[in-house]
C-alpha cells in the first residue's frame, strides 16, 4: 500500500500559474503549489464589483468559512488561506480532484429535476417549475445525511449563494463545498437549492457541531482580518438562534431565497 501525499504547503509554497479557470464569476486561477500539488487561487484583484458585498472582501470570507467549517467539525471545505501570489493577495484553496464520471453531476448527483410523478423516497422537493410545452417539473435533492449537514453550516455562514454545482464529490466519495466569498455578511442574505429540510428539527450531531462552534468563536479580535466586528456579532447571534430554535431555518418571505442559476 502507497502513502497518500501530503498536502501542499499552501502558506509558503512556491505557486505557479496554470490556467484560468473560465466559468468563475471572479478570476480564478489553478495554479501549481511547489510543483507537488495544486489549488484554486482568488487573487482580491481579480474580485468584481458587486452591490451588496463590500469590494475587496470575497477572499477573506473564503477563508473565514473554511475557518467556521473546520472549528464546528463539519470539515466540508478545503483548507483554505489567505496570502500572497502572483497575482497579489488573495484565498488559496487546496484543490480538490472531482471522483471520476462525475464532472458534469450537479452537488455529486445529490439534485436532479424530475416531473412529479417520478419522485421517489429519499429525495425532497425544492421548487416546481415547467418546462417549455408547460409540463411540470420538480426541483429536488436527496435526502443525504452529509449534505444536510452542508445546509447546517450554510444557515451558519448565512451564504448567499449556494448552487448545486458548488458541491462536489472526490475521488475517495467524500463531499467538499467550495465558493464561499458570498458568506458570511452582516445581513440576512441566505441563499440555497437545498431547502428540503426547512423546519425540521436539526439532527443530535448538527446540534452538537453548533455547540462546539459557539464556544470556538471568541471575540472579534479572534476574527481580525477576516471578519469585521458586525459580522463576527452576525455569525455569533446565528450560531445561538439555531441552538435556541433547534431547527432548519425557513426560506425567507421578503426576498427571493434561490441562487441564480441554480446550478
Amino acid at each position: 500500500m502507497t502513502d497518500r501525499p501530503d498536502p501542499p504547503d499552501l502558506e509558503h509554497g512556491l505557486l505557479t500559474v496554470e490556467e484560468v479557470l473560465g466559468d468563475a464569476s471572479n478570476l480564478t486561477v489553478r495554479v501549481a503549489v511547489d510543483g507537488a500539488g495544486h489549488a484554486v487561487y482568488k487573487p482580491v484583484s481579480g474580485e468584481r464589483p458587486l452591490h451588496d458585498f463590500p469590494l475587496g472582501s470575497l477572499a477573506r470570507r473564503e477563508v473565514a468559512a473554511y475557518r467556521v467549517s473546520a472549528l464546528g467539525g463539519w470539515d466540508l471545505v478545503p483548507r483554505t488561506v489567505l496570502r500572497d501570489g502572483p497575482l497579489g493577495p488573495g484565498a488559496l484553496q487546496q484543490w480538490v480532484d472531482r471522483a471520476p464520471g462525475e464532472e458534469d453531476l450537479p452537488a455529486g448527483g445529490l439534485v436532479a429535476v424530475v416531473p412529479p410523478e417520478e419522485l421517489e423516497p429519499g429525495w425532497l422537493p425544492v421548487v416546481g417549475a415547467r418546462t417549455e410545452d408547460g409540463r411540470p417539473l420538480l426541483v429536488v435533492h436527496a435526502d443525504d445525511p452529509v449534505l444536510r449537514s452542508v445546509t447546517v453550516l450554510d444557515a451558519v455562514l448565512n451564504n448567499a449563494d449556494r448552487k448545486a454545482s458548488h458541491l462536489l464529490r472526490d475521488a475517495s466519495g467524500r463531499l467538499w463545498g467550495i465558493d464561499h466569498g458570498l458568506c458570511l455578511h452582516e445581513e440576512d442574505k441566505l441563499r440555497t437549492v437545498f431547502w428540503g429540510w426547512a423546519g425540521d428539527p436539526l439532527p443530535e450531531p448538527e446540534l452538537a457541531r453548533l455547540r462546539r462552534l459557539r464556544a470556538a468563536l471568541g471575540g472579534p479580535a479572534d476574527w481580525e482580518g477576516l471578519l469585521t466586528p458586525a459580522e463576527h456579532r452576525a455569525l455569533v447571534e446565528r450560531v445561538d438562534r439555531l441552538l435556541a430554535d433547534g431547527r432548519h431555518p425557513l426560506p425567507p418571505r421578503d426576498r427571493y431565497p434561490l441562487p441564480w442559476p441554480l446550478w
